[in-house]
């Protein structure tokens, strides 16, 4: 399934295994991988193999990926949390960041996800990752939650602030 967005800067495709040669650079770096539940992945085959078809967590991910091209330059995911609810989650490569193909990528998930029937998105973010939170806000989402000691990572013990946005509230393409 190959979508292209409203700008055709970026279109989504299903994520490979080999997108893992193109994104290690970004998932083996700390900065980039401060907020997730994991650490940095040290070796690219160990990226290969969380980026593996088999994927049994219930996760659909699509590789992000400039019109025309096939390299991934990120990726966006979401899960069924319930009947009408799906949480996303996304990652964009470091080289690619501060272009807002990001966010135009999220676009994409996010109209999907509506036209399929689902009737809420939800996000959980670090309480620290400002950039994330800046994004979502900008997209429409709402600050629903804030769950302390949430989440016990590599970093350690954190929060997490769950946001939330209404398929009535969802405009494609209003918010830059």
């Amino acid at each position: 399934m190959i979508v292209a967005s409203k700008q055709k800067r970026v279109e989504l495709r299903p994520r490979r295994q080999s997108d893992a040669d193109a994104l290690f650079p970004t998932m083996s770096h700390s900065d980039s991988m401060r907020y997730w539940s994991r650490g940095p992945f040290i070796q690219v085959d160990e990226l290969r193999n969380y980026f593996a078809p088999e994927d049994t967590s219930g996760w659909k991910t699509w590789a992000i990926v400039k019109v025309g091209e096939d390299q991934a330059i990120g990726f966006v995911a979401a899960s069924t949390k319930r009947k009408g609810v799906s949480e996303i989650g996304y990652l964009v490569a470091r080289e690619a960041l501060g272009h807002g193909y990001g966010r135009e990528a999220i676009r994409l998930l996010i109209g999907t996800l509506f036209a399929q029937g689902q009737r809420r998105v939800v996000a959980d973010v670090d309480p620290d990752n400002e950039q994330s939170i800046a994004l979502l806000r900008a997209l429409g989402f709402k600050l629903e939650g804030h769950l302390r000691a949430e989440w016990e990572t590599h970093i350690g013990l954190r929060d997490s602030l769950i946001f939330g946005l209404l398929a009535e509230e969802w405009q494609f393409g209003t918010a830059d």
